[in-house]
C-alpha cells in the first residue's frame, strides 16, 4: 500500500464505504434478475408458474424495491459517505451509527423482499413495506442524518460543497416523504396488517406527493450530488458554474415538492390540484436541464477522454439520460399528453430512461472511480468496464424503444374508435399487439444485466486483486521481522 493510500485510509473511514460498495453491486444484480424475469413472464406467459410467491403481482415490488433502494440506497450511502469525507476533511461522525446504518439497511432490503414474496404488501407505489419495516427505515434514516450532518459540522473546510447540498436535501426531504406517506394504523401489535390513515383522494394525493418526490429526491436530487463530485472529480476539471449548480438546487428543491400530482390528471383529484402539479413540471425543465448543461460543459477540455476511458463515457450518457427523461416528464405531465399516455407502456418506459439511463449509468461511473481508490489498486479490467458501458447503453437503448412503441399504440388503440362510435379494439387485442415489444424490452433487459455481472466480476477479480497485493507485501515484512 502507498503511503498517501495509508494517509487517506487514515484520515478517513472507508470500510462502511467498501461494505456499502459491494453491496450496491450485489443488490443490483440481484434486483436486475428479478425485473429481467418479471418482463419475461409478460413477454412469454409460460414461465408463470403455480406458484404465487414468484408471481408477477408479488415479484415486481422485489425488483423495484431491490434496484431503487437495495442497488440505488447502498450506492447512495457508499458515495455519500465517500464525499463527504473528502470535501469536509475529516473522519465520519459518530462511525457506530454508520455500521449501524449499513446492517440495518441491508436488513430492511431482505425483510421487504420476504414480506413481498409472502404477500405482505401494503401495495402503495414504492412505499409497499408493511408497518414494523416502516418504522426500521425510520430509525435507519435519522442514524443516517445524524452521521451525516455530524460530518458536516465537524469539517475542516469552511465551504459546503454543492454536492453535500443535494445529498443533505435528498437526506431530509426521505425523511419527510416517508413519514407522511406511512403514517398507518395496525391492525394490531401481532399483525403486519395495516391501514393508511388516509383515504380516496386524499390517499392518492399523498402516494404521489410521495412518489413522485422520491424520484425527485431519492432518484434525482442524492444522484445530483454524485454528478457534482465525480465527473469533475473524474475529468480532472472544475465543475463549470457554480453558480449554475446553487441555481440548479434551490429551484429543484423548491419546486419538486409540488409536482406529484400531475400523476392524477382525469381522478376525482380537484382540476386545480393536478394543474398545479403540471405547471410546475413544466417550470423543472429549466433548472434540470441547466444541471446538465452544467455537467456536460465540466468536461470542456476533457473531451479527449471519452475515446479512451470507459467511465467517463458512462458519466456523459448518464447526463445526456437526465437531460432527456427531464424534458419528457414535463412533456407528459401535460394533460393532453397524459390522456394518451397515462396507464400505458410508455410510463414504464419514461420510468425506465431515468433509473437505467440517469440513476444507474452515474452510479456505475462513479463506483468505477471509486472502488480503485478504496482498495488501492486499479481495475481489473478496463476491458470489462468497456464491455459493460456498451451492453448496458444497446440494453436501455432497446428497452425505452420498446416501451415507447408499445406505450404508444397502447394509448392510440384504446381510444380508436370505429363509424358506429364503439370502441374499436378490445383490451385483449392491444394486449395481443404488444406481444413482440414485450419480448424487445425483456430481450434489452438481459444486456443491461449481463452488463451488470461483468461489473460484477470485476469489482470481485479488483478485491481479490487488492487482496493478494496486500498478502505479497506483508511477506516481506514478516520475514524481514
Amino acid at each position: 500500500m502507498s503511503a498517501a493510500s495509508m494517509e487517506a485510509n487514515e484520515q478517513y473511514n472507508y470500510d462502511i464505504i467498501k461494505k456499502f460498495a459491494v453491496m450496491a453491486v450485489f443488490w443490483a444484480v440481484i434486483g436486475m434478475f428479478v425485473g429481467v424475469y418479471i418482463a419475461s413472464e409478460l413477454a412469454w406467459p409460460f414461465l408463470n408458474f403455480d406458484s404465487p410467491y414468484i408471481s408477477f403481482g408479488r415479484f415486481r415490488p422485489v425488483h423495484t424495491g431491490g434496484v431503487i433502494f437495495g442497488f440505488g440506497g447502498s450506492a447512495l450511502f457508499a458515495t455519500s459517505y465517500y464525499v463527504v469525507q473528502r470535501t469536509c476533511q475529516t473522519k465520519l461522525f459518530a462511525p457506530g451509527l454508520a455500521t449501524f446504518t449499513f446492517w440495518g439497511w441491508q436488513a430492511i432490503i431482505v425483510l421487504a423482499a420476504l414480506s413481498y414474496v409472502t404477500g405482505y404488501s401494503q401495495g402503495r407505489e414504492y412505499a409497499e413495506m408493511e408497518w414494523p419495516i416502516d418504522l426500521l427505515i425510520l430509525f435507519v434514516w435519522v442514524a443516517y442524518m445524524i452521521v451525516y450532518i455530524g460530518t458536516l459540522m465537524l469539517r475542516k473546510q469552511p465551504h459546503i460543497y454543492v454536492a453535500n447540498w443535494f445529498y443533505l436535501s435528498f437526506i431530509l426531504a426521505t425523511a419527510l416523504l416517508h413519514t407522511f406517506n406511512n403514517i398507518a394504523v395496525p391492525v394490531d401489535l401481532f399483525t403486519l396488517k395495516s391501514y393508511s390513515l388516509f383515504s380516496g383522494a386524499q390517499d392518492a394525493m399523498t402516494q404521489w406527493w410521495y412518489g413522485h418526490n422520491a424520484v425527485g429526491f431519492f432518484l434525482t436530487a442524492a444522484f445530483l450530488g454524485m454528478m457534482y463530485y465525480f465527473v469533475p472529480k473524474h475529468a480532472g476539471r472544475p465543475v463549470y458554474s457554480y453558480r449554475l449548480s446553487i441555481v440548479h438546487f434551490w429551484a429543484l428543491s423548491f419546486m419538486y415538492m409540488w409536482v406529484g400530482t400531475h400523476h392524477l390528471h382525469w381522478t376525482a383529484l380537484p382540476d386545480w390540484a393536478s394543474t398545479l402539479g403540471a405547471t410546475f413540471s413544466i417550470m423543472l425543465l429549466l433548472p434540470s436541464w441547466g444541471g446538465m448543461i452544467n455537467g456536460i460543459m465540466t468536461l470542456s477540455g476533457a473531451w479527449d477522454k471519452l475515446r479512451t476511458d470507459p467511465i467517463m463515457r458512462f458519466m456523459i450518457v448518464a447526463l445526456s439520460f437526465y437531460g432527456m427523461s427531464t424534458f419528457e416528464g414535463p412533456l407528459m405531465s401535460l394533460k393532453d399528453v397524459n390522456a394518451l399516455s397515462h396507464y400505458t407502456d410508455w410510463t414504464v418506459g419514461h420510468v425506465h430512461s431515468g433509473a437505467l439511463g440517469w440513476v444507474a449509468m452515474i452510479s456505475f461511473g462513479s463506483l468505477y472511480h471509486m472502488i480503485p481508490r478504496l482498495w488501492n489498486t486499479p481495475m481489473y479490467s478496463v476491458k470489462l468496464i468497456n464491455a459493460h458501458f456498451w451492453l448496458a447503453t444497446i440494453g436501455v437503448l432497446l428497452y425505452i424503444t420498446a416501451m415507447w412503441i408499445s406505450g404508444i399504440s397502447q394509448g392510440l388503440m384504446w381510444r380508436a374508435f370505429d363509424d358506429f362510435g364503439n370502441l374499436q379494439y378490445s383490451f385483449v387485442e392491444s394486449v395481443a399487439a404488444m406481444h413482440p415489444f414485450y419480448a424487445m424490452r425483456a430481450i434489452g433487459g438481459m444486456f443491461y444485466l449481463t452488463g451488470m455481472c461483468l461489473m460484477a466480476y470485476n469489482v470481485y477479480m479488483t478485491i481479490r486483486q487488492a487482496a493478494q497485493a496486500t498478502e505479497t507485501a506483508g511477506a516481506p515484512a514478516a520475514a524481514t521481522a
